[in-house]
């Protein structure tokens, strides 16, 4: 290996790694500067796959919609008849396509 490529490739690398220990409860320490960087903080729930020779860490994304209660938001559709059942919404599904199919 070229000594320029060591160089410029790998010692900046080497630079910018550091260590930890696992600690007795298996517990890792991310450095302060890193978490900063990433803005994890306290409670931030990571996914952790097995990549062969060492661990991946990704954070795990925060659910896009807050918890909701379907009552609530039952009354915004207009609808006020009595449930329609799986066969009459998979009827008029069907219907629709057809008629959709046709027009084409």
């Amino acid at each position: 290996m070229p000594i320029r490529f060591c160089l410029d490739y790998i010692l900046p690398i080497l630079s910018t790694m550091e260590t930890t220990r696992l600690s007795s409860k298996g517990q890792v320490i991310i450095p302060k500067h890193i978490r900063d960087a990433k803005q994890w903080h306290i409670g931030t729930e990571f996914i952790v796959e097995d990549v062969g020779n060492g661990i991946l860490l990704k954070p795990r994304l925060a659910k896009p919609f807050p918890e909701s209660d379907p009552e609530q938001g039952l009354g915004c559709s207009g609808y006020t008849g009595s449930a329609l059942s799986q066969e009459d919404i998979d009827t008029a599904l069907d219907e629709d396509l057809r008629r959709r199919w046709m027009q084409e």
